[in-house]
């Protein structure tokens, strides 16, 4: 079950990016931005959590769960507004809820844990204490 939620949140996740590139750059480039920096603001905090999510890092897919509702907000935004292609923000809407739910159930189900996690758990015994001896 596990792998399905990663499978989730990896849709959501490129489905998101590529539906970014396409509408700021094709689809429906901004009016009174440069396209460059549209895509600097928009999809240039997407590409932070790329390595941790193929990866499968628990603690990536725990914080790209949070940018995936600023992502659902510039959907809901849109889908409020006057749009030429109104579908751009209904994809908007489904990928950012698919990356949501795939990272969040992902890390439920009890994902991967960091790469960093050097030092023993919490139910490590204490080895060379003071205690005893």
């Amino acid at each position: 079950m596990i792998q399905l939620w990663r499978a989730v949140a990896l849709i959501g996740y490129f489905g998101l990016f590529g539906l970014l590139l396409l509408w700021l750059t094709w689809l429906e480039p901004p009016a009174h931005l440069p396209v460059a920096l549209a895509l600097i603001l928009w999809v240039g905090p997407l590409l932070c959590p790329t390595r941790g999510l193929l990866y499968g890092i628990s603690y990536t897919h725990a914080w790209t769960s949070f940018l995936a509702l600023f992502y659902f907000v510039f959907g809901v935004f849109h889908a409020a507004g006057p749009m030429a292609r109104p579908w751009l923000a209904w994809l908007d809407l489904g990928f950012s809820a698919l990356l949501f739910l795939g990272a969040v159930f992902y890390v439920r189900a009890g994902g991967r844990p960091s790469a960093r996690a050097d030092g023993p758990g919490p139910d490590a015994p204490i080895v060379g204490s003071a205690k005893g001896g």
